[in-house]
């Protein structure tokens, strides 16, 4: 191993999770100042403007399929730092939820190298702001959990610790998530709202219940998705007449 610069330092950069208006401003700072940008898969291309004299390495995993590997990304970082002043790890929404930041921060800190964290947008927030039904609920909704529908070993997984269950990376396990929610002990009935590519313009938005959540499988093929149940998929009691005549909300069940 080289050894390590003493000056470098390596920004992580929460890029939000779609269009690139939703990273922070602190994020788009440091983003313009960087050398070097490790970036992951569906990051927003039109990103790049803010570092435009940058060099781009495509770092990007995909779910459990073709990707990146660790071991080799951590190798990238360090050698970005070993021979950049700024390096920026750009990660998509925040790199603290499902982003291994744990992993390549440890590589960068046992070299001796200065990391900063930027956070960033998660998907599980922008699925409720796309959703319009907030996470938590006054006397309802006092606790959220955020999981991923898979495990490291590809086993499907599901839980019913909080009022309001996210999961991630679940689209194409909508059938079977639907069986180990009611495993979980969720009532049949429960509501569940499924957003596919949440923060971009094309997201999708569709409202089921634990028993009917297979039906979400064919309007989010293979696009990455997130299953909110519980108290943050509920409808609101009211709607605004304006709100009932945009073409977004047409497919909304009555609540």
């Amino acid at each position: 191993m080289s050894q390590a610069n003493a000056s470098a330092l390596v920004v992580f950069i929460g890029a939000g999770p779609g269009a690139a208006d939703l990273i922070t401003l602190r994020g788009a700072r440091r983003l313009a100042l960087a050398e070097v940008v490790l970036f992951d898969a569906l990051i927003d291309p039109a990103l790049r403007e803010y570092a435009p004299n940058a060099r781009w390495i495509n770092v990007g995993k995909r779910g459990f399929g073709h990707a990146t590997g660790q071991t080799q990304i951590n190798a990238l970082l360090l050698q970005a730092a070993q021979t950049h002043q700024y390096v920026v790890r750009l990660k998509g929404g925040d790199p603290s939820v499902f982003g291994r930041l744990e992993e390549e921060l440890e590589a960068l800190r046992s070299q001796g190298i200065a990391c900063e964290v930027v956070p960033g947008v998660t998907a599980a927030l922008a699925a409720a702001a796309q959703s319009q039904r907030p996470l938590t609920r006054r006397g309802i909704g006092r606790s959220v959990s955020l999981s991923t529908a898979m495990t490291h070993l590809g086993q499907l997984q599901a839980s019913r610790s909080a009022d309001t269950e996210v999961f991630y990376m679940a689209g194409r396990q909508l059938p079977a998530l639907s069986r180990k929610l009611t495993e979980a002990g969720w009532p049949g009935t429960t509501a569940v709202c499924v957003v596919s590519r949440a923060g971009w313009p094309d997201a999708l938005t569709t409202w089921h219940s634990v028993t009917t959540l297979a039906d979400a499988a064919a309007p989010h093929a293979e696009r990455p998705a997130v299953v909110t149940v519980g108290a943050g998929a509920l409808a609101l009691t009211h709607k605004t007449p304006c709100l009932e005549r945009h073409p977004a909300c047409q497919n909304e069940p009555a609540p």
